[in-house]
């Protein structure tokens, strides 16, 4: 924690406890910007103590800009974390330029375009989602630790390590157990499939919370009832998750909807092809036919049919995995993504931008 803010560049506000996509973003950035020098710091509750940090208490510190800058950046990417900024800037004069990433793929409500039409910068982090605004973006893709998550240097090591029965091959489907996530239509494609092919098995990995309880209880059932209770797992939710991707030989992303969606990301990284929803970022994300397959939303049928091949000749999951894996590698850590964030404030801190 800076006892002072002399040094700090960019406030980096968190102002919910509870843990989602926004907070997962701020905390593997944050470290890796820092690390890149752009002096980043956060401001909030529901973060994990190892993070740059300010209190509260130093916010009238903020009324002086860092050495050698004219302002400094307030990165916001909640409705709750963009009006402060206003305050702060429009209020109290204090020289801060307002940044705000949008990963929303909705219709903006008035007061929500109102607080981006405030922002100095925005930035969208799929084309998807730019597409919902009503102005200028800087269109940013998710980069994941690539260091975490790679490759297993043996695959049935990897099994071993997590508990899985080597004389299978496993595909996935990660994330919470909900309809939103389309668990039900992995759950429905695997009764479909598995029966054709023994040699396979099917992992769920993630929670439910106590609201989808009963969707996981009746997938469960659904699961007894065709005979399969030993053959699609639910494991529950891991933080060494990096683990279970390097067991799989295949990832299904159902998602009725996403705002980004990190799990395909995840998996190509760890060597695995991804069969995907055309939602959130997936689009942009996925080589179709080259790192996986791309079908409609909430389409079983599809997914069965964009499954089957990889089930079929396991030649195409280990080829189009290597592919995968190299597509992560070139464009999709989470430096080049902390790199671009840093572009635009050095754009700002060139030109004391303001909308």
């Amino acid at each position: 924690m800076p006892s002072d803010l002399s040094d700090v560049e960019v406030i980096a506000p968190h102002f919910k406890r509870r843990l989602s996509g926004v907070t997962s973003t701020v905390i593997q950035l944050v470290p890796v910007q820092n690390r890149l020098g752009q002096r980043v710091v956060t401001l909030g509750p529901g973060l994990p103590p190892h993070l740059p940090s300010m209190r509260y208490t130093q916010l009238a510190g903020l009324w002086r800009p860092p050495q050698g800058r004219a302002v400094r950046v307030w990165h916001a990417r909640r409705n709750i974390e963009m009006l402060p900024g206003i305050l702060l800037r429009d209020v109290l004069r204090m020289p801060l330029r307002l940044v705000f990433t949008s990963a929303s793929q909705r219709r903006h409500t008035g007061w929500t375009k109102w607080l981006i039409s405030k922002m100095d910068r925005v930035i969208s982090v799929c084309r998807k989602t730019a597409s919902y605004l009503e102005r200028d973006s800087d269109v940013i893709l998710h980069g994941i630790d690539l260091q975490r998550f790679h490759p297993a240097a043996d695959k049935q090591a990897a099994r071993v390590a997590v508990g899985l029965d080597n004389a299978f091959r496993y595909v996935g489907c990660f994330g919470r157990v909900r309809h939103q996530k389309g668990t039900d239509l992995f759950v429905d494609a695997m009764i479909r499939l598995l029966p054709h092919h023994p040699d396979w098995k099917a992992i769920i990995a993630g929670r439910a919370t106590p609201k989808h309880k009963g969707f996981e209880d009746d997938l469960k059932a659904r699961v007894a009832a065709a005979g399969l209770a030993d053959r699609i797992l639910f494991v529950g939710e891991h933080r060494n998750i990096e683990d279970w991707y390097r067991a799989l030989d295949l990832f299904v992303a159902p998602q009725r909807w996403e705002g980004f969606g990190l799990t395909p990301l995840e998996a190509m990284a760890s060597g695995v092809p991804v069969v995907a929803a055309r939602v959130g970022a997936f689009e942009e994300l996925i080589l179709e036919g080259q790192t996986g397959r791309l079908v409609e939303r909430g389409d079983l049928e599809a997914f069965v049919a964009a499954i089957a091949p990889y089930m079929g000749d396991t030649r195409l999951a280990a080829t189009e995995g290597a592919a995968a894996h190299d597509h992560m590698q070139a464009n999709f850590s989470i430096e080049h993504e902390a790199r671009a964030i840093g572009a635009v404030y050095a754009d700002i801190f060139r030109n004391g931008q303001r909308r």
